[in-house]
């Protein structure tokens, strides 16, 4: 897992979501992954996890395997967008959602940047 000042490690604790995601992306050798705490920030999920394949044909496998694995061992409901194209896949399952990229296409859109230094306004009745 990648850590930066703006996103140091997020400890997942054994057995959860996070942790199976972790485990996945990692045994698929995702690169530069990165998670973003979004407690407090969004009500959307708890985290939100940022990778890269370096290919389509990569990005696609590692979201398929990813919510296959989601489905099996956490029962939970997944959604995926963007996987015909694979430049950039989005996994909805919950309290956390994943974003599997291509590098060229995780660059030009540079999600981290908007999570940076907490410049993500809090969501309404969150301090």
């Amino acid at each position: 897992m990648t850590t930066t000042p703006e996103f140091p490690e997020v400890e997942a604790e054994p057995g959860s979501l996070l942790a199976l995601v972790h485990e996945q992306l990692d045994d698929d050798q995702a690169q530069d992954v990165v998670t973003i705490p979004l407690e407090g920030k969004s009500s959307v999920a708890d985290h939100m996890v940022i990778a890269s394949g370096r290919s389509t044909r990569q990005v696609a496998s590692m979201a398929q395997k990813l919510a296959e694995r989601i489905k099996q061992e956490a029962g939970g409901s997944v959604r995926i967008e963007g996987l015909p194209a694979a430049d950039w896949v989005l996994i909805d399952a919950g309290d956390v959602v994943v974003h599997l990229f291509r590098p060229e296409v995780r660059s030009f859109y540079n999600l981290e940047r908007m999570w940076a230094f907490g410049d993500a306004p809090p969501v309404a009745g969150h301090a």
